[in-house]
């Protein structure tokens, strides 16, 4: 018998009670999840954003939205917040539970260096007010304790904490 006639499975029958247990499922253990970037520039600068709506200097990035990739989030939030268009993938630095946010709250930091991307212009908005590259030895000194920990990170070549 070739594939060609080969009959697919049956799928499984998604019953009332499987569907309400889904359900709780999802009510009872909500989880959100966001994306953050470290961008360098050729430079060796790294990218910070500050919002209109929280103190401090942080990584560009935000929460995914449902049917979204990770990479689709960091990707347009990037655009949104910095005017950085990714030519190339992120790579995956690390996923962190952010308690302090949000019980369920997860973050994953990506690392973008400056071969892969291009800037466009980008002007401040009713999100960010200012976006800018920072030498590693000239940080701003409200940056957020979560970025400045990520950071000693990345320089020290430590493994990501579990905690953001």
């Amino acid at each position: 018998m070739d594939g060609a006639n080969r009959q697919k499975p049956p799928r499984p029958r998604r019953t009332l009670k499987r569907r309400l247990f889904q359900l709780w499922f999802r009510l009872s253990r909500p989880l959100t999840l966001g994306a953050r970037a470290v961008v360098r520039d050729e430079a060796g600068r790294i990218l910070l954003v500050r919002h209109t709506y929280a103190p401090g200097w942080a990584f560009p990035g935000g929460g995914v939205e449902r049917h979204e990739t990770l990479e689709e989030c960091i990707g347009h939030e990037l655009v949104e917040e910095a005017g950085i268009v990714l030519t190339a993938r992120p790579r995956l630095f690390g996923v962190y539970c952010n308690r302090r946010v949000f019980p369920g709250d997860h973050v994953a930091l990506f690392l973008v260096g400056p071969e892969d991307y291009q800037r466009t212009d980008w002007q401040p908005n009713r999100e960010i007010a200012q976006a800018r590259f920072f030498a590693p030895d000239e940080l701003p000194d409200d940056i957020t304790a979560g970025t400045a920990r990520r950071l000693e990170e990345i320089a020290k070549g430590l493994p990501p904490a579990a905690e953001w």
